[in-house]
Formats: structure tokens, C-alpha cells, sequence
């Protein structure tokens, strides 16, 4: 418990104690009110306050308002222990609510306590402990074990395993050595890992992990706007609709004050909506810790109430369905050495298997005037001559003329040097383990419609697609292209269904944008990527996907409980009270029993799966 609601629980007790007393005194009628009006002071005075304060501010019907008017009524009608109680019991709800909310606050905090403190630098032969925002690219870091990683770069000198389960929800170890990427967020378990910085700490993993957590409150689900709503107008209905049970029927019944007016103030207990307030809001912040402990990113609740209602998923490719390792499995004439010259600048995992296959150390010096052409490939001039290495498009694009080449099962590139067409390479792409599963998993989730988009040809699509049982393909796309097919998929949509977009390289930031949910794979992904994505999935583990949904769902469902069940039961109190059939202490349990209730049910979203 925090300091604050230690003091809020020795009130609760002091004034349940001497409440107790009261009740006990041999004493009767008007005389009783001192001793009831001691716990009352201790234990409401900042009930009465803030309800006083926030009519002097103009926001009069708030839940303040009603536990104030209600037991001041009380008092006023002579019912001593049913306005202590009403205060009394009300608190013990709202301690147990604010104890509710910090636990949930802080498995996230916990989760995200991935802020570095410090980093360690050589200076004059010394290890010196820095602010990491001091760190500059290109500065060499040195990290002990036990320490966690400060900052993103690359691995200069030693070799270690890294704990990544604060980034991936995953428990095995990653091992890196010199020449790999490491990123910040994460724990050195065992060697000494000397890291070249290749981002500024504002830009680093986990400072883009820190800021989607503790901005994504900001973006409520709809679900919470209509609860905002729902209280904006629920809570002066109920005081004027109390105020007229209380006036209308004893005048016409001619002055049947003392049956009516205690049937209005019970009527104002069991109106607060205390339980329908906190409970929704808590449901989707459980569920967003929940997915946050499995290394699923939510940037927002309601894009957690928009993924339960995925019908279509539309996939990239490489990377995303596939392993994203390319091997070269097949080369025609001479072209090997200037593919791989022309690629050598790129970082796109067809160029890097490349390079690999053809076993040389770089050469820049060779090459200049080096162009990417998004989903078409390289052009570059190489030893003073013009080489083009990518598909069949660049080809047509740059009018060389080709034979006939019946498609392979894989990538091809096409290599064109000084515009005569020289040969190809045969590039074959693997599918993730979890990719077959993690469909049919999507369909038991309630997905009508998978597929896959991709830059790739034809033949080298078609052999995933029929691999993975996917629903549809279409191939030989660039990134304009694949906006096109989403326009198209969107059009096609049931009511209230949403199509979710899974990426990861650069080329899918337009598309995550424009999808009604962008899911970026995380670990490998581009930064542009993730930035544009609504659901980041850390280690590019295409089987947290259908376990987010499964979370989405099963937030959404907890929120219709609490709607449903705090309403229900409401409005059946809130009907026995009109009628006199409940007392105060039925409406005091009503309100608190629900709330109570209702924020149970919420914080069962913190161990979802």
C-alpha cells in the first residue's frame, strides 16, 4: 500500500471503531448525533470537501455530490448509523478500488522498469558511469554483467547471453558477439560486452517501449467514452429523479415526508456510478498490462477494442510469415560477383543473402551512385559499369530485353550490366515455424478472411500461400500497390469488423497507417514500422498475434460483464428503493458489492493468455 492509502485505512478503522461505540451508547434520539457525527468527520471529511470545492468549480453531479447529499439527508432525517455507514462503506470501496488500480499500475511499472540509469564509458582509462542521453552515436559503451543494456548498437568486442523478457515476454536467452545487434531494455547475464551506439537515447528501443506505454491511456476505447458520457448525464438524472421522489409524492399525499425522503436518499446511494467508472477503464488498462507481459505493445484501449473484432488479416511476407533468411539456391551465368556489389549498401535480407552467398568482403570503393528503387531493386554502377540486380519489373522498367525464364519457388532476382541482361539468382525464403499455427489460430479466433501481400513474385508467393493455407495472395506488389489491396479489402468488410495489417520492413509503414489496425513485428522491424503500427509484437513471434486477439476478446467481454452487470443490478436497486423495499444499508452493500465486484472482474485481465 502506498502512504496515502495507509492513512485512508486507519480512518476507515478508527471511525469503524468508534461507530461501533455509538451504536452501543444507551443513548436516544437527538442526543445520539455528537457520537455519530465524530466517524462521520473522520472518515468523510474529504468526501464533503471535495464535493464542496467542486461545486464552487461548477461541476456540481459527480459521485462527491450524491455520497454527501445522501448522508447529510440522513442525518438530517435522524437515521445516525445509516449515514456513517453509507460514508463508512463507501471509502472501503474506493480504498479498495485505488489499491486495485496501483497493483495494475505497477505490474506495468514493474514490467517497463527497463529505464536505464546509467551507462558506462571509457574515459582516460577509467569506467565513468553517464546519463545515457549524454551518449552520442558512435560512442563505444561497456556493459558488466548483471547490468542492463542503456542504449541500442552493435556488439565491438566480447560475447554474452542477454535476458529479454522484460522486451519479448520470453524466457531463453539471446546469445550476441561481435558483430550483432543489440538493443536497449535488455539484462548482460554473463559477459563483458564492449556496444558501438548506433541510436541517441531518445530514439533507442526502450525509450520508444517507455513512451507507447505511458501514452497509451490517452487513446480510449469507445466502450470509455460512452461510460464518460453515460455518468455525464446519468448522475443529474438520478439527483432530480431522487429530488422528485422525495417532493411529488408526499405532497400528494399530503406530507408523507418521512416515508419519502428516505426513500429519494437511498435511491441516491445506490445511483452512484462508482463501479461502471473505474471498473471499464481498469479492464482495458488489465488488458493492455496482460499484453504487455507477453511482449505485445498496445498503444492505445482502443485498439485493444478494435483487434477483437478482426475479420480480415493482411500480411506481409518476408519477414512477417517467413523467416525473413535467404539462402541463394540457384544462379544463372556470371552474375553472382555484381549482384552482390550493387546490393552490398542495402539491408534488405534478399541483398544480405546475397552478399553471403557470394563470400567476398565488401568493397565500396568499387561502387558509387547507388539507388534503391522501393520493390523493384538496385541500380548502381560498379567498376565504372551500370548494374541492375531485382525483379522482373526493374528489368521492364530499364527496357532490357530477357529470355523466357519459367518461375522458380523463391525470389529471383534479375542482373542487367551495362543494359544487356547478364543472368539470375534463385533466392528461397523459409515460413516461421509458428506461421501454420498461428493462422488456424487466428480462424478459431473468429478471422474470416487471411491474406498476404508481397513485393515477390508470383511462383514464390503462391508456394507460401499454399504452404501456410492462406486464403488469398497477390504478389509482384509495391508499397503503393499494397495500399491499393487494403483500399480494396476494406470495402469488403462486414459491419463493425476491422482489418488488421501485419508488417515489418520499411516499405509497410503507408499500409500499417492505413489499416484499421497496424501490428508491426517488433524485434527486427524498421523503425518507420513500429512508429506507424497500433500493436508492436516484440520478438516477431507471429504466434502472439492470435494471443492478442484472444486478449482483445476477452477485455471486450469483461467490459460488457461490468456494463451489463452494474446497470442490471442498478436499476433493479434503484427500483426496490423507489419503492421502498430496500433500505440504506441494502443500497450502501448494493453500491460497494458491485463495485467491488466489478473491479475483481476487471483486474482478471492482468493474467490473461
Amino acid at each position: 500500500m502506498t502512504k496515502k492509502q495507509k492513512k485512508m485505512l486507519y480512518r476507515i478503522l478508527i471511525s469503524f471503531a468508534l461507530f461501533v461505540c455509538a451504536l452501543l451508547l444507551p443513548v436516544e434520539g437527538f442526543l445520539r448525533l455528537p457520537f455519530f457525527l465524530v466517524p462521520y468527520a473522520i472518515v468523510g471529511w474529504d468526501v464533503i470537501w471535495k464535493a464542496v470545492r467542486n461545486i464552487a468549480n461548477g461541476q456540481v453531479f459527480d459521485e462527491n455530490f450524491l455520497m454527501a447529499v445522501a448522508t447529510l439527508g440522513a442525518f438530517g432525517c435522524g437515521e445516525y448509523p445509516e449515514g456513517v455507514a453509507v460514508l463508512l462503506f463507501y471509502q472501503v470501496g474506493e480504498l479498495f478500488q485505488s489499491v486495485a488500480v496501483s497493483r495494475s499500475r505497477q505490474s506495468i511499472a514493474d514490467l517497463m522498469d527497463i529505464r536505464p540509469d546509467y551507462a558506462n564509458v571509457e574515459r582516460d582509462g577509467q569506467l565513468v558511469q553517464v546519463d545515457p542521453e549524454e551518449i552520442a552515436v558512435g560512442d563505444t559503451i561497456v556493459v558488466k554483467a548483471g547490468e542492463r543494456v542503456p542504449l541500442d548498437g552493435v556488439v565491438s568486442q566480447g560475447s554474452s547471453a542477454l535476458d529479454t523478457a522484460a522486451l519479448t515476454g520470453e524466457s531463453l536467452p539471446r546469445d550476441v558477439a561481435q558483430g550483432d545487434q543489440v538493443i536497449s531494455g535488455c539484462v548482460n547475464l554473463s559477459g563483458l560486452l564492449h556496444v558501438q551506439v548506433t541510436k541517441p537515447f531518445g530514439e533507442s528501443t526502450v525509450a520508444r517501449i517507455l513512451d507507447l506505454v505511458e501514452n497509451s491511456s490517452e487513446k480510449k476505447a469507445q466502450a470509455e467514452h460512452f461510460i464518460t458520457k453515460f455518468a455525464r448525464y446519468y448522475t443529474p438524472i438520478v439527483v432530480f429523479a431522487a429530488l422528485a421522489l422525495a417532493v411529488f409524492p408526499s405532497l400528494l399525499t399530503g406530507g408523507q415526508w418521512g416515508v419519502w425522503v428516505p426513500r429519494a436518499l437511498n435511491f441516491l446511494v445506490v445511483s452512484c456510478p462508482c463501479a461502471l467508472v473505474i471498473s471499464i477503464p481498469l479492464s482495458f488498462f488489465g488488458g493492455i498490462g496482460g499484453a504487455s507481459k507477453q511482449g505485445i505493445l498496445v498503444k492505445g484501449s482502443n485498439y485493444l477494442e478494435a483487434l477483437a473484432q478482426a475479420g480480415i488479416v493482411v500480411f506481409d511476407k518476408t519477414g512477417t510469415l517467413t523467416q525473413g533468411k535467404f539462402t541463394v539456391t540457384r544462379t544463372e551465368g556470371d552474375v553472382l560477383e555484381w549482384a552482390a556489389l550493387a546490393e552490398q549498401f542495402s539491408t534488405h535480407p534478399i541483398s544480405r543473402s546475397i552478399l553471403t552467398a557470394w563470400g567476398g568482403q565488401p568493397a565500396p570503393e568499387r561502387v558509387r551512385d547507388v539507388e534503391e528503387i522501393a520493390g523493384h531493386g538496385v541500380r548502381a554502377v560498379v567498376d565504372d559499369r551500370l548494374v541492375l540486380a531485382g525483379s522482373r519489373k526493374l528489368m521492364a522498367r530499364e527496357n532490357i530485353s530477357m529470355p523466357a525464364i519459367q518461375e522458380q519457388a523463391g525470389t529471383t532476382v534479375y542482373v542487367a550490366v551495362d543494359g544487356q541482361y547478364q543472368g539470375c539468382l534463385v533466392i528461397s525464403d523459409r515460413p516461421k515455424a509458428s506461421s501454420a499455427q498461428a493462422l488456424r489460430e487466428l480462424k478459431a479466433c473468429g478471422v474470416r478472411q487471411t491474406v498476404m501481400l508481397t513485393g515477390d513474385a508470383q511462383g514464390a508467393a503462391q508456394h507460401v500461400a499454399q504452404e501456410l493455407g492462406l486464403d488469398q495472395f497477390h504478389a509482384q506488389l509495391l508499397p503503393a500497390d499494397k495500399v491499393e489491396r487494403v483500399e480494396e479489402l476494406l470495402r469488403t468488410k462486414q459491419p463493425k469488423e476491422q482489418l488488421v495489417f501485419v508488417g515489418d520492413g520499411i516499405n509497410d509503414a503507408p499500409v500499417l497507417s492505413r489499416a484499421d489496425i497496424g501490428v508491426a513485428m517488433g524485434a527486427l522491424g524498421s523503425d518507420a514500422a513500429i512508429e506507424a503500427a497500433d500493436i508492436v509484437l516484440m520478438d516477431d513471434d507471429l504466434a502472439k498475434l492470435p494471443a492478442a486477439v484472444r486478449i482483445a476478446k476477452k477485455t471486450l467481454a469483461i467490459v460488457k460483464q461490468n456494463i451489463v452487470f452494474a446497470i442490471g443490478v442498478k436499476v433493479l436497486v434503484l427500483a426496490l428503493s423507489a419503492a421502498g423495499r430496500a433500505s440504506m444499508w441494502a443500497a450502501v452493500f448494493a453500491d460497494v458489492g458491485v463495485s467491488v465486484l466489478a473491479i475483481l472482474n476487471a483486474s482478471r485481465m492482468l493474467r490473461a493468455k
